[in-house]
């Protein structure tokens, strides 16, 4: 089976991915045998894009991610990520170059690979120069470690200053309809420079599907019970963007989770959700989204109601290290 495919920058990708963090943290207990099965399933609905980093897991999810291509490595444009670093328990950021080439080479091991399609800067590095970090990827495609560079919720200027060193291909960020902050800027830049946009957490980590109303249902080890959005004040005052999802679903007799994403396929045609789960049923769901298209006035309803969110997306320690 093959699904429509989308351009990031010079690389033809599925116009949906799949995001692989979850089955490895942040979303309760694992289970591998059932994660490689959706890796294979996703393959077999056409999906090519398939998304890690180095810090998941610490390395667990990319060693998972390298045994379920083994054999199919062919089908897949692979992406994973460096750049983040926790410090006693502290999220930071490095990028000197040394780090960067080091960091290529474990996830190379992990994944059991020779190479890396699309390999994200996953945070900026501040105290380092763009230009150190990007040079360093430059010489990771020359040598052929890398196919092509990315960079991750990167603010405009500094997107510019990478591009400017070495092509960025995706920029990739959170982008959702309660996440709507790289609009005004930061989408109208990719634009400019031909990047394209990869939205992490299309779902809103859920929410909109209307799965969750409650921080009860948050099990233990569940990350989002740490988020403000997810506080039960902010969550309740969100849900009026869930029932509107809802009833545009109800109109298109699809699910709230499907019209989340169409939402996010509707901003471009260099717009590429990778909506993450660790089961076949919840991926076959967000796979059947990938054609649907919504009419006009669903999109503008639903801009409309997507304007005022309760909550930060992070804690203030983690805000800190977006869209600069």
């Amino acid at each position: 089976m093959s699904l429509p495919t989308r351009t990031l920058g010079a690389l033809t990708v599925s116009a949906q991915g799949l995001g692989c963090m979850g089955m490895s943290q942040s979303y309760g207990a694992g289970d591998d045998t059932e994660s490689i099965a959706t890796i294979h399933r996703a393959l077999d609905l056409g999906v090519t894009l398939l998304d890690t980093a180095n810090v998941y897991g610490a390395g667990v999810n990319e060693e998972l991610v390298g045994r379920a291509i083994k054999d199919r490595r062919d089908e897949v444009v692979l992406a994973t990520k460096f750049g983040v670093v926790r410090t006693d328990g502290v999220q930071g950021a490095r990028g000197d170059a040394a780090y960067v080439t080091q960091c290529c080479d474990e996830s190379l091991a992990r994944l059991g690979v020779d190479h890396i399609d699309l390999y994200y800067q996953h945070r900026v590095d501040h105290s380092v120069p763009i230009e150190e970090t990007w040079g360093a990827l430059a010489e990771l495609v020359e040598a052929g470690k890398i196919r092509y560079a990315g960079i991750s919720e990167a603010g405009a200027a500094t997107i510019r200053a990478a591009h400017a060193v070495h092509p960025v291909t995706a920029l990739q960020s959170e982008w959702s309809l309660w996440t709507r902050e790289l609009e005004a800027e930061i989408v109208p830049t990719c634009d400019e420079l031909g990047i394209g946009v990869v939205s992490f957490s299309p779902l809103g980590r859920g929410f909109l599907t209307g799965a969750i109303t409650s921080t009860a249902q948050l099990g233990e080890g569940d990350m989002r019970a740490t988020l403000p959005r997810f506080s039960e004040d902010n969550l309740a005052a969100n849900l009026a963007i869930v029932e509107t999802v809802q009833a545009v679903a109800a109109r298109r007799g699809v699910t709230a989770g499907q019209v989340a994403l169409a939402w996010v396929q509707a901003k471009g045609e260099h717009v590429v959700p990778i909506p993450g789960t660790k089961r076949r049923t919840y991926l076959e769901q967000n796979v059947a989204a990938a054609t649907l298209e919504l009419a006009p006035e669903d999109v503008e309803e639903l801009d409309a109601v997507a304007t005022g969110v309760a909550g930060a997306r992070y804690p203030e320690h983690l805000q800190r290290n977006v869209g600069r």
